[in-house]
């Protein structure tokens, strides 16, 4: 049950820390450094790994909770499912949509913004970010989850009800 306890932190440490360094670090510094059509299809080219990246650590994450079923596995279980269903959602829903919107697009630079593709995108790319922000908060959650200490009930004071 250890290594599995151990390999459930690492896939949602991994899942978390690749959504924070994808989303604040490398998206940025791609769309500085080059122009905007040349990072919308640098970060077009990384995008179905990101997903899969995030759908793997999760799945792992939640087996190995399914086979540790500690005192936090409820609350655990339902944000990693929830986690995962959005990352689906992106995966095999948003981001293919915002993909073929892309190519219709011949260029975000030289294309007016109010133009009725990239209106359509500009709506995708504004949920797919904030889902992807509700999966990095969910990781961030369930971190707290796992480095906050349950008491034993041996160790708490006699009358204290625990659940």
């Amino acid at each position: 049950m250890q290594i599995a306890t151990a390999i459930y932190h690492l896939a949602v440490t991994c899942w978390l820390g690749g959504a924070a360094l994808f989303t604040f670090v490398l998206t940025p510094i791609i769309f500085k450094t080059y122009s905007r059509d040349m990072a919308g299809r640098i970060v077009g080219v990384l995008f179905p790994s990101y997903f899969h990246w995030g759908l793997s650590c999760g799945a792992v994450a939640l087996i190995c909770l399914l086979l540790t079923r500690g005192r936090r596995a409820i609350a655990s279980g339902l944000i990693l499912t929830v986690m995962l269903a959005i990352t689906a959602s992106q995966a095999f829903i948003i981001e293919p949509k915002a993909a073929e919107l892309k190519k219709e697009i011949p260029s975000f630079e030289t294309t007016p913004p109010d133009h009725p593709l990239r209106v359509q995108f500009r709506q995708l790319h504004r949920i797919s970010a904030v889902a992807n922000l509700a999966v990095i908060g969910a990781g961030v959650v369930l971190v707290i989850l796992c480095s906050s200490p349950i008491p034993n009930k041996e160790d708490m004071p006699s009358g204290t009800v625990t659940k």
